[in-house]
């Protein structure tokens, strides 16, 4: 075979792959989408044009719609037991000419040492590596899509 056939070959086969790649049912199902569109209507988490702004509906009518659960914030105590602490380990982010570095980068000498974590020897990493490879749990780029191998062709791995 001459390099013009190898190309194309190639070529058709990665067509193939992508192929079957993009055509895997990994979208929603039409009940799923139905439900969510029911679930941002009866909520109000539709989006409205407003002139040439979007609006969320239950911004925009918010006496219609259900009050919206809001996260507890930090006491005014736990703010400043927070900014205590970040002082004392020199986790305040301090301006240097355009840049912003961390005071214990800055002055290491001046703050407690962080303590470091061990970290995984070269034998483990290999092996690891190895097993994902075995297992097709390494991820590929198929056109413009990134995909785990297993998923792209789950018929070659274990």
């Amino acid at each position: 075979m001459n390099r013009k056939t190898l190309s194309i070959l190639a070529l058709a086969m990665a067509s193939v792959a992508a192929g079957n790649a993009l055509a895997a049912d990994t979208g929603k199902t039409r009940d799923q989408v139905r439900a969510e569109l029911a679930e941002a209507q009866r909520t109000g988490d539709i989006v409205i044009k407003v002139g040439n702004d979007n609006v969320k509906a239950n911004a925009l009518y918010c006496s219609q719609y259900p009050a919206q659960s809001v996260a507890e914030g930090k006491t005014r105590a736990q703010v400043l037991a927070e900014l205590a602490e970040a002082q004392r380990t020199g986790d305040i982010v301090i301006k240097v000419g355009n840049d912003n570095v961390k005071a214990n980068a800055l002055y290491p000498n001046q703050f407690p040492t962080q303590p470091t974590t061990a970290g995984k020897t070269r034998a483990q990493v290999q092996e690891e590596l190895a097993d994902a490879q075995r297992t097709g749990d390494v991820y590929v780029k198929v056109g413009s899509n990134t995909m785990k191998a297993n998923e792209l062709n789950s018929t070659s791995f274990n």
